[in-house]
């Protein structure tokens, strides 16, 4: 498989992973998860993680898992790549675990201290992806393993982080986030 080739199945493999967190952004409020309840002197979670959010871009990636599952025979046959079909426990585990992923590393900075927006280079960028697959991995094993090569893993881990700084500077320019990270 031509790193080309590679390139283009990680990104459709994880676009449900990577959309998610995007359309919570749009989603714009709505009430905590934590509902303000703090452990300790701090936020559990802090305002930034909402059930709108949370539910909005589950479902957005579990649509557009649906949408690439019917695009695929066109898509396989333009381009001549085998993309993989997505089994429904993936169309959900890739954006529900996107979004866990999220609220786990805004859970552990607050334990650090950091506050709302603050960066944390490596956790900001591959927490979101880290549990997409795992979750996907616990809920379709046999899919995940033959799907996922080392190889494609690599270009994933390689990959995600320069996609997401680049999607939250665009977010940011654009006035979708307040922060550029």
């Amino acid at each position: 498989m031509s790193p080309l080739e590679l390139l283009a199945i990680a990104v459709w493999v994880m676009l449900p992973a990577y959309v998610p967190n995007n359309a919570a952004v749009l989603a714009g409020g709505g009430r905590p998860i934590d509902g303000g309840r703090t452990l300790g002197d701090r936020r559990i979670l802090g305002d930034g993680k909402t059930w709108r959010g949370t539910i909005l871009g589950t479902l957005v990636g579990v649509a557009l898992a649906y949408l690439l599952n019917l695009l695929r025979p066109t898509v396989v046959s333009f381009l001549g790549i085998s993309f993989p079909v997505f089994p429904l426990a993936v169309m959900i585990a890739l954006p529900l675990g996107a979004m866990l992923g999220d609220i786990v590393a805004s859970f552990l900075k607050r334990r650090m201290g950091r506050k709302r927006g603050a960066a944390l280079p490596g956790l900001d960028q591959l927490d979101f992806a880290v549990v997409a697959l795992a979750l996907s991995a616990a809920v379709a094993p046999g899919w995940f393993l033959s799907v996922f090569t080392v190889g494609l893993l690599i270009v994933i881990l390689v990959v995600t982080p320069i996609l997401h700084v680049v999607t939250n500077v665009l977010a940011y320019l654009f006035g979708l986030k307040h922060e550029p990270w």
